[in-house]
């Protein structure tokens, strides 16, 4: 295919050449009702640009295949067999992949450190979760992917099991085995999903791990918006193989999806999917040396350490994305809460994911020289810093299987069920009926269905002390919990 065409650009430009006039929706009309106020700040390009697929991109019975050609064109880009847009965020694509391998009630393998888009998925779903746990690492405080053999026991005593899915690479940047956990689900003869959310740049640099196509895995989603050119909320998820079927991935990805989906959306991934074919290479291989150079730097400073390849072992993580530069601050004595707060109010510098001890900064293609010459001064300045601001509270980390909850009841069965708001301290023992997401990230420390126990209580109670936002619970200050009554 002519990968140097944009179907959706292209149809746009003719839109806009033709003098087309709309009767339909956007109620703005290409602009023209747009409040002046508000296009002095978003711009006339933005409303001149947003125009509905049908009868409008393309005519009514969509005959001129505008948006099949563009996904037709992404799919060959990486190297898929198909490739559907989503302009509602992979928050919507991993639900629509793991609905499209497991129906309600049936047994579906999942990461436990996956984002809480899939266990509100597993909710939506209704399907039976069986939690494959991450391996956590206690000198880190952090948890990286299950490994092969992890899946291979879960399918033993889960032959029922309809798939499995994979998180990789993590919010931290650790990345997991996946052509060999591929492989064991292969044998088993069930399909592979891997939420790659993170990873859309890795198709095109050879410097960058494994991405999942390339591996085996049989549906692999990922978030345009995070590490590519498209504008948020801009998803893909890809196909390949037949342990899926690629119709019932479109139904069920139609049936959760919105019927209004925004051209921006669609026009932004066609044009990164043909800016990262031309020019993703040296582009992407100077953002690596980029993310050299800050690791050089983060090596002379005192008190922060940046994540590398000193994780990649058994029993850690499989390979680690090189632009995922995660900071531990602990030699600091703060919390990545207090460095993020710190350096977005006095430096106006805004990082990635905080935690207890860490804080991170994820480098795309876009960034420049100078940006990374800030973020160096940012760093250093911190350093500075530290020792005026306040201590970092104690915080009761877990465990090595301190966070391994056990599932008493279907997620969906208590997220639904009758409740009760309890005292916290009273919450011990009981069936969590809502999610307990320290975020960004987001991954839930407590998911509907699991028994809560007195650990986990404690490194909520004293994570969100440290500074933790959890915007799921009724309570967010954490004062009560939701449980089966």
């Amino acid at each position: 295919m002519d990968q140097s065409r944009t179907p959706v650009l292209e149809a746009l430009q003719a839109y806009r050449s033709r003098g087309d006039i709309t009767f339909g929706p956007p109620g703005h009309r290409q602009g023209i009702g747009a409040d002046p106020r508000v296009l002095t700040i978003l711009g006339e390009g933005v409303f001149a640009s947003d125009v509905l697929t049908l009868n409008g991109l393309d005519d009514r019975r969509l005959s001129h295949g505008v948006l099949e050609h563009a996904e037709a064109l992404m799919a060959e880009a990486v190297r898929a067999e198909r490739a559907f847009f989503s302009t509602c965020g992979s928050s919507l694509s991993v639900k629509a992949a793991m609905l499209a391998v497991a129906g309600p009630g049936e047994k579906l393998l999942i990461s436990r450190n996956a984002h809480k888009s899939v266990v509100s998925a597993v909710v939506i779903n209704g399907t039976q979760p069986v939690w494959v746990h991450p391996h956590f690492d206690t000198e880190r405080h952090l948890a990286h992917p299950p490994e092969p053999e992890d899946v291979r026991r879960a399918l033993r005593e889960h032959p029922d099991a309809r798939g499995m899915l994979l998180i990789s690479p993590t919010d931290w940047g650790t990345c997991a085995d996946i052509a060999g956990v591929a492989e064991v689900c292969h044998e088993h003869g069930v399909p592979l999903v891997v939420d790659e959310a993170w990873g859309a740049h890795l198709p095109f640099h050879d410097g960058l791990p494994a991405w999942g196509m390339d591996a085996g895995a049989d549906v692999v989603v990922t978030s345009v918006h995070k590490m590519g050119s498209a504008i948020e909320q801009s998803s893909v998820f890809h196909l390949q193989g037949d342990r899926v079927d690629p119709v019932r991935l479109r139904q069920r990805a139609d049936l959760l999806g919105t019927t209004s989906p925004t051209s921006l959306s669609y026009a932004t991934l066609d044009g990164w999917r043909r800016q990262m074919v031309e020019d993703g290479t040296s582009l992407l291989g100077a953002a690596l040396d980029r993310a050299a150079r800050v690791r050089d730097a983060v090596a002379d400073l005192d008190g922060i350490d940046v994540l590398g390849r000193e994780v990649v072992d058994e029993g850690l993580a499989f390979d680690i994305d090189p632009l995922a530069l995660t900071f531990d601050l602990a030699g600091l004595g703060i919390t990545g809460y207090q460095a993020a707060e710190h350096v977005r109010d006095v430096h106006h510098v805004n990082l990635g994911s905080a935690d207890t001890r860490r804080v991170s900064a994820r480098l795309t293609h876009a960034d420049t020289d100078a940006r990374i010459d800030r973020l160096i001064e940012v760093l250093t300045a911190l350093v500075a810093a530290a020792p005026t601001l306040e201590p970092a509270p104690t915080v009761d980390f877990p465990s090595a299987h301190g966070l391994e909850l056990e599932t008493v009841m279907r997620p969906r069965d208590a997220f639904f069920a009758d409740v009760e708001s309890v005292p916290v301290e009273q919450a011990v023992g009981r069936v969590a009926a809502e999610l307990v997401s320290p975020y960004p990230p987001g991954v839930p420390v407590l998911a509907p269905g699991e028994r809560i126990t007195q650990e986990a209580v404690d490194y909520l109670v004293s994570a969100h002390a440290a500074g933790a936002l959890l915007p799921d619970p009724a309570d967010n200050d954490l004062a009560s919990l939701r449980v089966v009554s």
